[in-house]
């Protein structure tokens, strides 16, 4: 079984910054293609970014572009989202998420899911 564990939220204010993690275990996922997602109460879930473990490719939100870069650490199964210039728009649950078809932005194409944690933006 795989299970994927984020950390690293928390109450920031607005413009401030913010690194959430993602940590894998039970298989080695350097093959894998990773992916943040958040969704804030009462609104879909929606693509934030995505990379490439084995080539380093990323994709990004045009929302988040500029302001939000995802980085990975392999030999630590562990993913990272780095959030600069929050804006209370970002407030939501940040999940990440683990697919075998490389990079990729729909949800539904990812396999695993980690329980999510907290980002709240506040003015």
């Amino acid at each position: 079984q795989v299970q994927l564990v984020e950390s690293g939220g928390g109450l920031v204010q607005t413009g401030g910054s913010l690194r959430v993690s993602c940590t894998a275990s039970g298989r080695t996922f350097s093959n894998y293609g990773m992916g943040w997602f958040r969704q804030a109460p009462g609104k879909e879930r929606e693509f934030v970014a995505a990379i490439n473990w084995n080539g380093g490719t990323t994709d990004s939100a045009r929302s988040v572009k500029g302001r939000f870069t995802i980085s990975r650490d392999n030999a630590r199964n562990t993913v990272y989202l780095q959030m600069n210039s929050l804006k209370p728009e970002d407030t939501a649950v940040y999940y990440c998420a683990a697919t075998s078809l490389g990079i990729a932005t729909n949800p539904r194409f990812y396999n695993y899911w980690g329980q999510g944690t907290q980002v709240t933006v506040s003015s």
